[in-house]
């Protein structure tokens, strides 16, 4: 599964630029020329990143950014991280971008290598976040799988031994007592078997987590892979084109 970033962006030159150029790294690129665009996108796919130009008309990215954070229509988006674009360089409206929960920012005129190397930062924090709520979730979810496991073998014992004192007591002949006693049997294997049931689920579900985190590590790798080998071509083929100029 591809990482996917959603570009915002009032440039269409700019939004062709990264489509490009992130395409080639391996991305899913989602676009937005807008702010409201942007919000619709974001509920539509979900983005794994965003790269948000500031300076926009209609709605700017610090409001973008502050409804992203704030607002209870977005709150299942708020862990996006976002990586701000702005042709300002002023420290305060850095600080301010900071402060509405803005990951990065990158001052225009940008180096394309800066953003690569900035996207992969944020999105190893990301995934470094990720990692450390998914352990502390699997220790919460161990402990109280321990904790269950625990409880339904301690349910077992009382109505086990007392099925076996029941049976040692037990007149065959006695066709009323023999009844009673195999209904509650029958009582008692019902409900260890639906105790069963309900630990099966609960390791069901450990389980399920266990095998979880490794999603963002194979898409970190993948995107690394990618970065090397897109760099590597075009060092080649910048030596290339200059050992054809020096024979020239």
């Amino acid at each position: 599964m591809k990482t996917k970033i959603l570009i915002v962006d009032d440039e269409p030159m700019n939004l062709d630029f990264f489509d490009l150029m992130l395409s080639k790294l391996g991305f899913e690129v989602i676009s937005a020329d807008n702010g409201f665009d942007a919000l619709e996108k974001v509920k539509e796919v979900h983005p794994d990143l965003i790269l948000l130009d500031n300076v926009m008309p209609k709605m700017s990215g610090w409001q973008v950014t502050r409804l992203l954070k704030e607002d209870d229509a977005y709150k299942h988006f708020r862990d996006i991280p976002v990586i701000m674009f702005s042709a300002m360089d002023d420290v305060e409206d850095k600080i301010e971008g900071f402060e509405l929960g803005v990951d990065d920012y990158i001052t225009k005129p940008f180096n394309f290598s800066e953003v690569i190397a900035r996207i992969r930062a944020v999105l190893k924090n990301r995934e470094m976040y990720r990692q450390f709520f998914h352990n502390e979730q699997r220790m919460q979810f161990g402990k109280a799988l321990s904790d269950s496991v625990k409880l339904v073998i301690g349910s077992f014992q009382p109505p086990l031994e007392q099925i076996i004192s029941d049976s040692e007591d037990l007149d065959l002949d006695d066709r009323a007592s023999t009844e009673k006693f195999v209904a509650n049997v029958k009582k008692e294997t019902s409900d260890i078997l639906s105790s069963f049931k309900k630990l099966e689920k609960d390791i069901v579900s450990f389980m399920e987590l266990e095998n979880g985190d490794s999603l963002d590590s194979s898409l970190l790798m993948e995107f690394d892979k990618r970065i090397r080998t897109h760099f590597l071509e075009s060092e080649k083929k910048e030596s290339g084109q200059l050992s054809g100029s020096s024979h020239q």
